[in-house]
């Protein structure tokens, strides 16, 4: 249940393009009271002036269609509806969307990938861009954010019925960056998304990732990896919404905390509708605090408006090293430093190896190698 007995969903009930349909937020407001309004530079009440310099490279084997269009272009709206302030002010700002096709039956050899590269964080940019897997067709994706900005965008996903999508997001931007995005999976009948999301840099950054079933059989996996530096607000808010019988969902959201007033958040909001009988869905979150004064806030929701699922549960956990791991390993002996290393490499590692593609994997990896180094 969410504030006051509310049920979760009326958190998600009014999507709008309008951005007048959307009050400016003031941290009371249960989607916002985790984030620092002050460090977004004006993305949530429109003073943010948008001349900023963010570069969008796509990078497509052959087969796969790229398109930069219009808002006018009716594929731009078509599967999404912002669903915050910050979403709809992203929509009404951008200036050229990007529309990536994969054509049905297709299953290109190498990945897509979107590299998005900031120049400055003077002025704000905006983004839209929109990925179709039409049926029975496949594809991977990665989404490479560099660089310094202010950037917000939407980012959705439609896969087709009986497609499948696969999508890799690293954020790894420089320390002085603010990134808010929108992630909307669209899924048809039988259709397969997997998102992967490694948040390793910036200085805010508030990524929501959303899945909406259309037809039953759809099947969602979301993994997320962060790793938050003193200083540093890292946020994750999870929506996925079942709404036609017999889908699944798994969201696994790992991260770890070092440095004074190193920030992470993780909302997982997940909502079983009275229609979606035969649902299987399972959220969990963890996080390893590892000096004073970092802090983690996990907050996993489930709502289930109907008593057929197949399976329905959550959980989230926050602490720290656990001290019989490093015993274990000191007895053994190993020194105390690299006997905690060896426990965040494992931590991580069960994630790290999901990542499909191996330049994307070493990449994760030496990052946090990077972080265990300092």
């Amino acid at each position: 249940m969410g504030l006051e007995g509310k049920p979760v969903s009326t958190l998600h009930e009014k999507p709008s393009y309008d951005l007048a349909d959307f009050p400016v937020p003031t941290g009371r407001e249960e989607a916002w009271r985790f984030t620092p309004l002050g460090r977004l530079r004006g993305l949530h009440d429109a003073t943010a002036k948008a001349t900023g310099q963010v570069g969008v490279d796509v990078s497509a084997p052959d087969g796969v269609i790229t398109e930069w269009v219009g808002r006018d272009d009716p594929r731009v709206s078509a599967a999404y509806v912002p669903a915050d302030r910050v979403s709809a002010q992203a929509y009404n700002a951008f200036d050229k969307a990007l529309i990536v096709t994969v054509p049905k039956e297709t299953a290109p050899a190498e990945p897509i990938t979107i590299d998005v590269r900031g120049s400055s964080a003077d002025g704000a940019a905006y983004g839209h861009t929109v990925i179709t897997v039409e049926p029975m067709a496949q594809a991977v994706v990665v989404l490479d954010h560099r660089g310094s900005a202010v950037y917000a965008d939407n980012v959705v996903f439609d896969v087709g019925d009986g497609a499948t999508l696969r999508v890799i997001s690293l954020q790894d931007w420089d320390d002085d960056a603010v990134h808010v995005s929108h992630h909307h999976a669209r899924l048809g009948r039988d259709a397969t998304f997997r998102g992967f999301v490694a948040t390793l840099g910036g200085d805010l950054v508030r990524l929501s990732p959303s899945v909406a079933y259309t037809a039953p059989g759809g099947d969602a996996d979301l993994t997320g990896l962060y790793y938050v530096d003193a200083g540093q607000h890292l946020e994750h808010r999870i929506l996925v919404d079942h709404s036609v019988p017999n889908c699944r969902s798994n969201v696994l959201y790992k991260g770890a905390l070092q440095g004074d007033g190193a920030h992470a958040v993780w909302v997982g909001d997940v909502i079983i509708r009275v229609e979606a009988e035969g649902t299987d869905t399972y959220e969990y979150n963890r996080n390893l605090v590892l000096t004073d004064g970092a802090r983690a806030d996990s907050v996993p929701n489930l709502e289930i408006l109907t008593g057929e699922v197949a399976g329905a549960g959550h959980a989230s956990a926050s602490g720290r090293l656990d001290d019989e791991h490093i015993f274990y390993l000191q007895a053994r002996g190993i020194p105390a430093d690299e006997a905690k290393r060896l426990v965040i490499r494992g931590f991580f590692g069960q994630l790290i190896e999901k990542i499909e593609v191996e330049e994307v994997r070493e990449r994760v990896a030496r990052a946090v190698e990077a972080e265990l180094e300092k």
